[in-house]
């Protein structure tokens, strides 16, 4: 176990008791270059309560912290805000440590996952509006299902006027230091906004639902299921997810391509230099050279989408049809898009680019761009002519 492992208080007799996963670079299949955190709270009352474990990979980590100020056989209550494992994963190792302790979850989402994953314990299921006491505090259960699993739920304390939010406005960053203020502001609310593009965007209507929910509370501090906890940019953060989980989007274009010959990537240029002549900001991403997970976190606010692809074996390449498969998944909105490419003899690639665009909910702007080998000046002059013809 490791015995240097520490509480962070939060709160009087509140603490952070999860753990920081420093090397993590991938979670959900999106790219995670400043790692993340494991977020569990343990609460020193009556009776002892912990919310959430952590993943199990860091289980000694988890029980070194709660160990570091009360025993865990003395755990009372532990509440399973999320089935996933980086939030459950303990849970039977502690559950085990702590045998009288009572395990609340969801109904009936959150017992069937539990008990799918961990077999039968002391579960206690919750619905909205039940609540525990648990001494001097109560704790208030609104579940918040398709946030982004069935079973998810936040926690409310009245008396600390603390949101233990789950998944909900956090963040994969891996720190030291537990709080908002004590953080870079821009890089969490960077990181914020790629884990609601890469996890939540398509549960826009769930979050706007959740926030109204949560709307008549007042709130000091959010401790979050990931990165750092809210206690001095709550407004900001809640402002931003209302703006999200409205789908927003900003006079900015996303230029996305592959290319074998350069004769696509000439296209991409021309197209990114075109928006920008029409004074609207473009980004130019060549997708061999960036994750997927930061493309779509600025695809997420920006109206504006253009997809290139040349023609391999009757087909798009296999990066671009990767990208648009999972762009489909998380069902993008107010998007307006085009799609693009070049191509030696066939040119089926541009047609299969603008269906998935189709799929994927985008509206087509344009007519698809195909230009057979390598594309002329006069063809080049046409695209940035239609480019700047459009009436958006």
């Amino acid at each position: 176990m490791m015995n240097n492992c520490k509480a962070i208080q939060i709160s009087e007799n509140i603490f952070w008791v999860g753990a920081v996963d420093w090397s993590m670079r991938n979670f959900h299949g999106y790219e995670t270059e400043r790692g993340s955190t494991y977020n569990a709270y343990l609460i020193v009352d009556e009776k002892i309560t912990l919310i959430d474990t952590a993943k199990i990979d860091f289980k000694d980590e988890l029980l070194a912290r709660i160990s570091s100020v009360v025993e865990p056989a003395k755990i009372d209550v532990i509440i399973s805000s999320h089935v996933e494992p980086d939030h459950s994963g303990a849970l039977k190792e502690v559950a085990a440590l702590a045998p009288n302790a009572e395990i609340f979850t969801t109904n009936p989402n959150g017992l069937k996952g539990l008990t799918a994953r961990y077999g039968k314990l002391n579960y206690k299921a919750v619905k909205a509006g039940d609540e525990i006491s648990i001494g001097k505090r109560t704790l208030k259960f609104v579940p918040t299902p398709m946030l982004h699993w069935p079973d998810s739920m936040v926690t409310y304390c009245p008396e600390e006027k603390i949101l233990f939010s789950n998944d909900a406005f956090g963040e994969h960053l891996a720190t030291a230091l537990r709080f908002d203020d004590e953080n870079d502001l821009e890089i969490i609310l960077h990181e914020a906004k790629k884990y609601y593009a890469n996890i939540l965007m398509p549960f826009g209507k769930q979050a706007q639902t959740a926030l109204k929910a949560l709307g008549g509370l007042e709130i000091k501090m959010i401790a979050t299921g990931h990165g750092v906890i809210w206690r001095t940019h709550i407004d900001k953060i809640l402002d931003c997810y209302k703006k999200w989980s409205a789908g927003e989007v900003s006079e900015r274009a996303v230029v996305v391509f592959d290319s074998m010959w350069h004769s696509t990537e000439i296209l991409a240029r021309t197209i990114t230099e075109a928006f920008a002549a029409k004074k609207i900001p473009a980004a130019f991403y060549d997708i061999k050279k960036t994750p997927l997970s930061d493309i779509v976190t600025d695809i997420f606010t920006s109206k504006y989408l253009a997809v290139g692809s040349p023609t391999i074996n009757n087909q798009m390449m296999p990066t671009i049809a990767a990208f648009l498969c999972y762009l489909k998944g998380l069902r993008p909105v107010n998007h307006k898009a085009l799609a693009f490419g070049s191509y030696g003899w066939g040119g089926q690639s541009i047609g299969y680019v603008e269906d998935e665009l189709k799929a994927a909910g985008c509206e087509i702007i344009l007519d698809k761009i195909r230009v057979a080998n390598i594309p002329t000046a006069a063809q080049l002059d046409d695209i940035t002519a239609k480019i700047l013809a459009l009436d958006v």
